[in-house]
């Protein structure tokens, strides 16, 4: 599995710890920048390059992870893009249903919620082991969200 990640200034610092936290656990990681801090950049720039980087990949399920201050505003971006299913999680539970229900492809994270802990650590490992369980209507859903953009 590939994952591409990207940040914005708030999520800057958070990107490099869960870029280390994949690579230590094998998967294969491409950062899409910020490649360096700037405390005026814009967040749609980055998630843009992870969706395009997503439906460019030849892997069979490349994923992205997005840092921004909240988390909304890079899954918005990340959602105007054809089949990117973007979502922003705050628990484990939430991730697993992502996965097992909607097949989501991008994760996108608060940096305001996990600067100060590592709760984000559960949550990543829950949404990147978690298979979609193609059910024949988690199957339809999911193509009526690709038909919408």
């Amino acid at each position: 599995m590939k994952i591409f990640l990207g940040a914005d200034h708030r999520g800057f610092e958070l990107k490099a710890k869960i870029e280390v936290y994949l690579v230590k656990r094998g998967y294969q990681v491409e950062d899409v920048g910020a490649f360096e801090y700037d405390k005026d950049d814009d967040f749609p720039q980055y998630a843009a390059a992870a969706a395009l980087k997503i439906i460019g990949s030849d892997d069979d399920d490349p994923r992205a992870i997005l840092i921004c201050g909240g988390g909304q505003g890079m899954a918005m971006a990340a959602n105007r893009f054809d089949s990117i299913r973007a979502v922003v999680i705050f628990t484990t539970d939430d991730a697993k249903l992502s996965r097992n229900d909607n097949n989501a492809n991008v994760l996108s994270l608060s940096a305001n919620q996990f600067d100060n802990n590592d709760d984000w650590q559960t949550i990543i490992d829950a949404w990147l082991t978690t298979p979609f369980a193609a059910k024949d209507r988690y199957v339809r859903r999911n193509q009526q969200l690709d038909q919408l953009a």
